[in-house]
């Protein structure tokens, strides 16, 4: 069992690697990579990961970070998607509750919409029935009074009344890195930044990967019994490499958000509403901004850099000023934005918003093994699903005794705190002993609620680098993290740490622009950067910062 995820240990990883056999290789370090990576690992599959970017640097960090039930998905009568979906969600919940939390959400009634009262207290009804919700999670129905007292600031005019329900909020970035952890723990080994560039054969059989060190250029060749493509947006890119490519195909399709602080946007309770064009939209509040979202059209241009145009931003405004007439709200008060692809699978006449999001696995004439589709929520059950698969497969062709997954009890790294229900009394406990030892409450409580059972490593870096936050030139609340994504979290690039360690680019961007440099200046001497390779992270974050601001003009 290994428990190396440190930035600094990546040559040893690639050693450790090589050492002996894999069993699996899995390409993508997105959430459905890290979860077949835990379930395989677990089941006592030796197993490898790469990712060609930083792990969630795709769809996995640019959701609209909700680990939810599937309610759209009964307007479309899939009850089987919303019966798997609700309960994966009580799962994710449980194994990880410091990085997903229970959230009411409010869905406004008003005469003309697309939900009518009866028709939602009924759907709603099958909905709880369906996912088994806990009976103190069940939907209620609320009058027009009552929905207004709730969120003051709904569009008032033919206001019918409400559904209430609950939905899970995440940190979907934080979420993987979590499962990948957790993976990692239990014996996985997994890169970021490697990409996958060819395929190794054997008679017409794939047998291994050349993999790219992104970082450095070096290349390395690695075999094992299974290679699964788990690549999100690009699983067709490397279905491509295989010549494999037939019958159905991705249709990609962008989502974007708009980040509003909550002194312009004071958003008492989570929204799910419908626009002026039918679709559905999200208002949640979260660390003192209000994010809405998302937007769902095809997309073809490249899914590394995905960003907001300024057809997207004012779809999202006028969906708010639609619902919200009372706010005045223009395009200036936007903080921040994310743009992220879903890899749907292709289906002839459907619009973006009615292709399915259901996954299927493929297999090719060579033996790659593809999943693609698929949502947050359902990523435990995917991965069970492909390794049931590989299992039955080594089973036959090995007689490997064929195990069954183990995750669906497991917590993630970060999760071992007695379950959601003993959770806040372990924040209350941590962040006592936090203040004991000399921290500020609230940035106890907050490093507890964030990293849940790994805060012990936190507090005991906080310990032994409280004097050295004067030549580092970062506070210890920024310090802290920051040590910690770089020995625990595989943390390489400045943007790895604003973006998908803490979300801060999203929800605290004056926080980014205040201590950029000084944390590219303490990576920078940490990982001994040449100035090329500073210059080049740099500009990267710089980017990053820019298209969360400003809008292309141009349509994708």
């Amino acid at each position: 069992m290994t428990t190396v995820f440190s930035a600094m240990k990546r040559k040893s990883i690639v050693q450790a690697m090589g050492q002996k056999p894999l069993d699996v290789i899995v390409i993508g370090g997105g959430i459905t990579g890290a979860g077949i990576a835990l379930d395989a690992t677990t089941r006592g599959l030796r197993t490898a990961l790469f990712e060609m970017q930083d792990f969630a640097a795709g769809t996995s960090s640019r959701s609209t970070k909700l680990v939810h039930g599937g309610l759209r998905y009964l307007k479309q009568f899939d009850v089987k998607t919303v019966a798997e979906v609700g309960k994966e969600r009580a799962i994710v919940y449980e194994n990880g509750p410091h990085v997903t939390t229970p959230e009411w959400m409010l869905l406004p009634l008003h005469r003309g919409g697309t939900f009518g009262k009866f028709s939602t207290g009924i759907g709603l009804r099958v909905y709880d029935f369906l996912a088994g919700v806990k009976r103190s999670e069940r939907r209620r129905m609320l009058s027009e009074q009552e929905t207004l007292r709730r969120e003051p600031l709904l569009k008032q005019e033919g206001l019918l009344g409400g559904g209430y329900y609950v939905e899970y909020r995440t940190d979907d970035a934080r979420l993987t890195i979590e499962v990948m952890k957790e993976a990692v723990r239990n014996g996985a080994m997994a890169l970021n930044y490697m990409k996958v560039d060819s395929f190794l054969y054997d008679n017409g059989k794939i047998v291994g990967v050349r993999v790219v060190d992104q970082l450095d250029g070096e290349a390395f060749e690695f075999r094992a019994k299974k290679i699964i493509n788990a690549a999100g947006p690009w699983v067709d890119d490397l279905r491509n490499k295989d010549h494999s490519k037939t019958g159905k195909h991705l249709q990609l399709s962008k989502g974007v958000h708009l980040v509003i602080d909550q002194s312009k946007f004071p958003l008492k309770q989570a929204i799910y509403f419908d626009t002026p064009d039918g679709r559905m939209v999200f208002a949640i509040q979260r660390d003192g901004k209000t994010y809405v979202g998302t937007t769902d059209t095809f997309y073809k241009a490249d899914p590394v850099q995905p960003v907001m145009t300024k057809a997207d931003r004012d779809y999202i405004m006028k969906a708010i000023h639609y619902m919200f007439p009372s706010l005045q709200l223009t395009a200036d008060d936007v903080e921040s934005s994310w743009a992220g692809v879903r890899p749907l699978i292709y289906e002839e006449g459907k619009n973006a918003s009615e292709i399915s999001r259901r996954d299927e696995i493929w297999q090719s004439p060579s033996g790659l093994i593809t999943i693609a589709g698929g949502k947050l929520t359902g990523y435990r059950k995917m991965a069970e699903m492909i390794v049931d698969l590989v299992m039955k497969l080594l089973s036959q062709e090995e007689g490997i005794a064929f195990t069954a997954a183990m995750t669906k009890q497991m917590p993630i790294s970060g999760g071992h705190v007695g379950g959601s229900a003993d959770f806040p009394s372990f924040v209350e406990s941590k962040m006592n002993e936090g203040i004991r030892n000399g921290l500020d409450g609230a940035l106890a409580k907050r490093w507890a609620r964030m990293y849940g059972s790994n805060v012990d490593v936190i507090f005991e870096l906080a310990d032994r680098y409280r004097s050295k936050t004067e030549q580092s030139g970062l506070p210890l609340e920024v310090l802290v993290p920051l040590l910690y994504a770089m020995e625990e979290e595989m943390t390489l690039k400045p943007v790895d740490f604003f973006i998908r360690r803490t979300g801060a680019l999203f929800f605290n961007i004056q926080w980014v622009r205040d201590w950029k440099q000084p944390v590219i200046a303490y990576m920078a001497s940490a990982f001994g950067w040449t100035e090329e390779q500073r210059n080049q992270y740099t500009s990267e974050l710089d980017t990053a910062l820019h298209h969360a601001v400003v809008p292309q003009v141009e349509a994708n």
